[in-house]
Parts: structure tokens; sequence; C-alpha cells
């Protein structure tokens, strides 16, 4: 009889198991489908990686920037378009894993989880894709980068519209390269898309959050004269300036993105009171962009010296960020400190059309804050880079000069926003190697902002 009742008890437990295992495919069959079928494994995605029959990706202007015809993926007509769209829309394949073609590749080709994939086209649920990009801000902002390689992004900080998103190097997916030994150095980081994934050293663009931090922390700091004479010693050791100043406020130091003035700072303010700040601006922190998490700035102090520390406030030692973070705080800074998160994708059934995202709605810092950063950053341009820098727009900048070491160039660096009505527009241009933020980044935020802004006022 206690043999009958535990083979009793084994048969209902493996059938409860198998109950349970049933219950777990059904629910997942639901929910992760549409990205089992995206996998290379799956025959029935046979040819153009599976989109030879897939929808249509439009701009959002209704220009063509993928199409299937004849059993073929195709791609816009102009060569530049293809460049410069590449890693937003991306090719065949899956290897630009953040790509349009790669995330929503299951709604590009029309597939249910209850009818399968492959259907006739007039049975499908829908399958075009409708961008907020817009092709030729992207081919502007491509050409102005004339050959460097780099990040460009562009984003409507009201809506949350990602109108201009370039990343080099690229290749026209017409015409994938073969990479190989000999040429991978040409093709280095050509399948990130570095909006999104990429990091680097901030250099002077860090300088906004020091600003920030030592706005809430040091009462009387606006009042404040500190002294360049080209370097300053903290922790026993030097950290140099590009020129010197002289006597200058912190606000005059922003503007001429004087070291001494950022690196005394950020000991005077102490690595917590720095960290909180980083924190709260996005550094070590992610932002979900249409389903891609972005890389992680990041912003770790805990093994500074004194020194080290210094050099933090100005943006090198260990920090790193990423362009997609920058511009956000930049929007959120033009949004009295709030964030709307940037949204890719205008329009695609079965796709979440808007910007919402746990980070929307999220506040960075104060309004009070902000508005004084607002303040600084104006004073940058007016001041020091020249207002008619940015031929049509009113706009609050900060440049960097990220020095990267191994005897190469610096990386040049351009982020800010526009306060213009028409064009709320937040930016962040990395150019590697470039030298200096203002003359090499700033064409290239010049060209996209400009670009973008058309796109607004046109419409």
């Amino acid at each position: 009889m206690r043999k009958t009742r535990s083979r009793t008890t084994m048969v209902l437990l493996i059938a409860l198991l198998v109950v349970i295992g049933i219950v777990v495919f059904i629910v997942r069959m639901f929910t992760d489908s549409s990205q089992w079928i995206q996998h290379t494994y799956n025959g029935h995605l046979s040819g153009n990686g599976g989109l030879s029959a897939a929808g249509t990706i439009y701009d959002r202007n209704g220009v063509i920037l993928a199409y299937s015809e004849d059993n073929l993926r195709l791609y816009n007509s102009d060569f530049t378009t293809r460049l410069s769209t590449m890693h937003v829309v991306g090719d065949d394949s899956l290897n630009v894993s953040s790509a349009i073609q790669s995330s929503y590749r299951s709604n590009l080709t029309g597939y249910n989880c209850i009818l399968g994939l492959g259907l006739p086209k007039f049975i499908k649920t829908g399958s075009d894709i409708t961008l907020n990009l817009d092709a030729e801000a992207c081919n502007a902002a491509y050409n102005a980068l004339e050959g460097y390689n780099g990040a460009v992004a562009v984003y409507n900080y009201k809506t949350g519209e990602f109108i201009c998103s370039v990343s080099t190097p690229t290749y026209d997916p017409l015409d994938p390269p073969e990479i190989t030994e000999e040429n991978e150095a040409e093709y280095d980081g050509v399948y990130v898309d570095k909006v999104l994934a990429g990091r680097y050293t901030p250099g002077s663009t860090f300088k906004i959050v020091t600003a920030a931090a030592a706005l809430e922390n040091i009462p009387g700091i606006e009042d404040e004269v500190f002294t360049c004479n080209g370097s300053t010693k903290i922790g026993g050791k030097e950290i140099t300036c590009m020129h010197v100043h002289g006597e200058l406020t912190m606000k005059e130091g922003l503007a001429q993105s004087c070291n001494v003035v950022f690196a005394e700072l950020a000991q005077r303010l102490g690595k917590d009171k720095m960290t909180d700040m980083a924190k709260r601006m996005g550094f070590n922190d992610t932002y979900k962009i249409n389903g891609t998490v972005t890389a992680k700035s990041t912003y770790n102090v805990s093994s500074a010296n004194e020194n080290d520390l210094g050099w933090s406030g100005i943006g090198q030692y260990t920090t790193e960020a990423n362009p997609m973070q920058m511009a956000i705080m930049c929007g959120a800074i033009a949004n009295n400190g709030e964030v709307v998160v940037p949204n890719e994708i205008k329009k695609g059934i079965g796709i979440v059309e808007s910007a919402a995202d746990n980070t929307s709605g999220k506040r960075l810092i104060d309004a009070e804050l902000a508005q004084k950063l607002d303040e600084y950053m104006r004073y940058d341009v007016t001041s020091y880079y020249g207002d008619d820098l940015f031929p049509t727009l009113t706009v609050c900048a900060k440049t960097g000069t990220a020095e990267v070491g191994e005897g190469k160039e610096p990386h040049a660096w351009m982020v800010g926003y526009s306060k213009d009505e028409d064009a709320p527009l937040a930016f962040a241009v990395i150019v590697e190697n470039g030298g200096y933020g203002y003359s090499t980044a700033g064409p290239v935020a010049v060209a996209a902002m400009e670009a973008c802004a058309s796109v607004l006022r046109n419409e």
C-alpha cells in the first residue's frame, strides 16, 4: 500500500511538471515567438535574411528606405541615404542588432503568433514601419562628418521624435563588406550603432555635470572668483589647462572651458556629491530606445585619489559617456529638468508609437537648476562660440576636447539644444580623434541641427 501511494505521488508529480511545462511553453509562445522566428536557424527565413517579402520602411516624409520586390530586399536608390541611415534601418543580416530590421523583423514580416509566418500579404496584419527619422537630415550630418568616425544624434526634446541618427563607419546595405584580416581595421566598429552603443571619454562636456553639482551644493559659488595660471596642483600633482585664463567666475570658466575651475570644484564637492549628480544626469544608468538598451555612461571615483577626482571633474580620468545619454541630458535641461525619451518609430502595427517609456517623465534635476544651467550654456554660445554659429537657431551648448592618450588626436564633442519653440531640438556630436570640439564637432552639429530645424519648420 505504501509502495502504491509512493508511485501514485510520483506519477502525479510528473504529470504536474508536464502540465507546468506546457503552460510555460504556451505563455512563451505568445510572448517570445516573435523573437524565436528571427534566429538564423529558422529555415522559414531563407533568402535576404527573411526580408524578401517584408514590409516597407519609410522616413518621416514617406521616403522609402527599405522595401521588398521580386523576392529581394532593396534600399533607397541614393547612395548617401543608404550609408547615412544604415545603422537605424539595418541590412539583410542581424549584424546591426539595434537596427529596425533586426529589432522589428517579426513586425516587418507580418508574423502572427496564431497564424504564423509567410501568409499572403493581403492577410497580414500590417508590416510597414514609418520612422521619425529624416533621410535628408541624416545625409547632412553624414556629409558634415567628412569621413571621420563618430556619432550624431538629434531629437525633439518635447515630443521625443528621433529625427537624425548617424553612426560611422558605415557601409552600403546593397553591398555589405567582406571583412577580412586585411581590412578589419577599416571596418572596426562598423556593426555598432555608436549613437546607442558607443562610449567615449566626454572631456569638457562633463563640466555641465560638475557645474550642476556646484550650483546645487556650494552656496555663493556664482560670486566666487577663480584664478587660472595655466595649471593647478591637486593632491600633489598638476592638472593642466589649455590656456592661462586669469581671474574668472564659474560661469566664465564654463564658457572658456577652464580645467582649473572645474578640477578645483570637483575636489571641493567630493566623491559623493559628484557621483550623485552624475547619476542623476544619466551616468551609471541606461535608457531604452525602442527596445534597445543604450550603453551605460560611467562615472566611478570610488578608487580615485584627489588628483583623479580633479581630472574626473573635467571629464577625464575613467569617465565615459554615451552620445544618446548626453543628448538626453541636454534635452532634459532644455525641458526644465524632465526627460522625454527619444523614439525612432512614428507608425507601425503592433509597435508602441509614442516615446512613452518608464524613464519618460523622469526628472533629472529641479526646474530652478535646469534654468540656471540653461543660462550658463546659452552664455557659452553668446560669449565664446558666437551666436552666429547656428544661423537660424538660438542654441545652448558645450564643446569638449577629450584626451584619449596613446599619441592619438583627442575626440571632439559638442552637445546642447535649441531654445526655439518651432524647433525644440537636443543634440550630441562625437567625432573620433577629431581634435578640438569647436572646430571639428561644431560644423557637424550645425549641419545636423539646421537640417532638423528645417524639417520641423516645413511640416
